[in-house]
């Protein structure tokens, strides 16, 4: 500016996803070093609907170089000495013209008043203790992102207890984990709804993750329940072969137990479902989407695999057990389903919906990567086709670029499409 301020404040509420930091301190670093002062830069810690906050407060020098830096996720305090002689000294070397100030600058200029230090009279001062921050890893960011997000929803909208709808599965699993992280076990009750489909590892998974979190755990058989549908539904049904209707009395009837429970106990339900399903509409409308808030909605599965890995190292054993993770991905709504029966594989898929989604990436542009075509265009189709489902659904926690939600509305009656 005119006056060639030495300090710049930045006083933000920048919310998070994966990479802003690597944006930020490159942004930072070049206003320190083209204005050659020191950049301090305060940013807001918390949650706020579906945005984190995640802090990291950091300084930089009049040469663009780090030399403090907050911590992410939770509040911090950083003090640190300014050298601003230095400062003035380097502009003096670099700079041949003198300061233009206006008659405001000048006024403002004779009002600054210089403080003497006692230790500043004898020449000696305490250095500041060397303040060393580590980074966060990738996965170790994006956990406490995660983490945040439910504690400040869930507290700050009034509620103190969570339930969550348990399938063995690893989608329940991992938001399982990270309720229990962000609020304590105490506060979370998993709510197990077993059906004819649900295979003995799954049930017993459920029990064993239950076990390992120490958590609460409710169980209450459909079967009864779904033979009472399909009895009321019989004449109406009759001629008709089973397909996805019979699917989604599961997921309903499941969805219509959780609200009970959170109706009766005053507990916030908790969805399980991934980005991955929420992007293709692989999940039921008031029934697994059934909830007030969406742990992992803005998490790809194949993200859900590594961050569940990751929890499972730092835990220093199997939290979520080994069977959950290697077992291969079902909604477990008919006899022997595999998710793999109606989507591509999530290895492929996951790229494929990162480039439509969150790089806005065209089809041309996606199969010029190097995906196969047909596959391409089906996966597009499903996001697009499934944007009413979304639009219904509760919000989550935002983690990448682009999340569903605010960040990404399609419109539904004009059918648009790109091929």
């Amino acid at each position: 500016g005119e006056g060639k301020a030495e300090v710049i404040l930045n006083i933000s509420a920048s919310p998070y996803h994966v990479g802003k930091g690597r944006l930020r301190e490159k942004v930072l670093s070049e206003r320190a070093r083209e204005n050659c002062a020191m950049v301090f830069y305060n940013n807001l810690v918390g949650g706020q609907d579906e945005l984190v906050f995640d802090g990291g407060g950091m300084v930089f020098d009049q040469k663009g170089k780090e030399f403090a830096r907050g911590k992410q996720f939770e509040e911090d305090l950083v003090i640190v000495d300014l050298n601003a002689g230095r400062i003035r000294n380097n502009r003096l070397r670099h700079e041949s013209r003198p300061l233009n100030l206006s008659p405001l600058g000048i006024a403002l200029l004779q009002k600054v008043k210089k403080i003497e230090l006692p230790e500043a009279k004898t020449g000696k001062k305490k250095s500041l203790p060397e303040r060393k921050i580590k980074k966060l890893g990738r996965l170790e960011e994006i956990y406490r992102a995660l983490i945040l997000g439910v504690h400040d929803y869930v507290k700050k909208n009034g509620f103190k207890k969570v339930v969550i709808g348990l399938s063995g599965g690893i989608d329940s699993s991992l938001a399982a984990v990270l309720a229990v992280d962000a609020l304590g076990r105490e506060n979370v009750t998993g709510l197990s709804m077993p059906s004819a489909y649900s295979s003995a590892g799954t049930q017993a998974d459920t029990v064993k993750l239950a076990r390992n979190l120490g958590i609460k755990l409710i169980t209450i058989p459909i079967d009864e329940i779904f033979r009472t549908y399909l009895e009321a539904l019989r004449e109406k049904f009759q001629g008709l072969k089973p397909d996805v209707t019979e699917e989604n009395l599961q997921a309903r009837i499941r969805g219509n137990i959780l609200m009970a429970i959170s109706n009766k106990y005053g507990s916030l339900v908790l969805t399980t479902g991934n980005k991955s399903e929420m992007s293709v509409g692989y999940c039921t409308l008031y029934g697994d989407m059934a909830g007030g808030f969406a742990v992992i909605k803005d998490v790809p599965k194949t993200l859900v695999y590594k961050l569940s890995r990751y929890r499972n190292r730092k835990e220093g054993k199997s939290l979520i057990p080994k069977s959950v993770l290697d077992r291969e991905p079902s909604a477990e709504l008919r006899p022997n389903q595999k998710d793999a029966d109606t989507l591509p594989p999530y290895s492929l898929l996951d790229p494929i919906l990162e480039a439509y989604v969150e790089e806005d990436k065209s089809s041309e542009e996606i199969i010029a990567g190097g995906f196969n075509p047909r596959v391409v265009k089906k996966v597009i189709r499903m996001v697009d086709r499934n944007e009413y489902k979304r639009r219904q659904g509760p919000l989550g926690v935002k983690i990448t670029p682009r999340a569903f939600g605010k960040d990404r509305r399609f419109p539904l009656t004009n059918r648009y499409q790109d091929f």
